[in-house]
């Protein structure tokens, strides 16, 4: 028999108070909420314990996977992060003073943002950290699953309209990748 959690009791007791409902969703949105938030949760946690909050690991990454120059220009970073252009800049004068990215000027008026070795180093260390947190967190899940629940949530979100960016799950309520 399967093991029962908190969402199959209340999917019960809806069925039970009001049996004319389909609580079928509740199978799948409440558990995805309740995934959502102890994998911020975590995300958060990780990201304190490295000592990078989760707006300068986005900005690190997002340089980072633009391999091979690790350069991008400011408005290029707040298309990617869907942030506004003033959140970039607070989150490049950040990064600046930590020694993770120069800036210099571009063509036109344009601001160049360049990962730098310590930013680069930084950054690998914490995604390599996420990357085998995430892993040890859905060890419950075989492999072979993983991918078809991959698949799944990717269905699903592609149908929501997948124009949202992606927030950093470590931000607050927000789930993202």
């Amino acid at each position: 028999m399967v093991k029962q959690d908190r969402t199959d009791e209340i999917i019960a007791a809806w069925r039970r108070v009001r049996p004319d409902l389909d609580a079928s969703s509740v199978a799948i949105v409440t558990r995805l909420w309740q995934l959502a938030h102890i994998f911020g949760l975590e995300r958060r946690q990780l990201l304190a314990a490295k000592g990078i909050d989760p707006a300068l690991m986005d900005l690190l990454g997002t340089l980072r996977r633009s391999d091979p120059t690790a350069t991008l220009s400011t408005r290029e970073l707040a298309g990617l992060e869907g942030v506004t252009p003033a959140a970039i800049s607070q989150r490049v004068a950040r990064a600046e003073g930590k020694g993770w990215v120069t800036r210099e000027s571009g063509p036109g008026r344009s601001v160049l943002v360049t990962l730098t070795p310590a930013g680069q180093d930084v950054v690998d260390d914490v995604a390599g950290a996420i990357f085998d947190h995430d892993d040890a967190l859905l060890t419950a899940v075989e492999l072979g699953d993983r991918e078809t629940l991959a698949d799944l949530l990717r269905t699903l979100c592609l149908a929501m309209g997948d124009s949202t960016p992606v927030t950093h799950v470590g931000t607050g309520g927000e789930a993202g990748a």
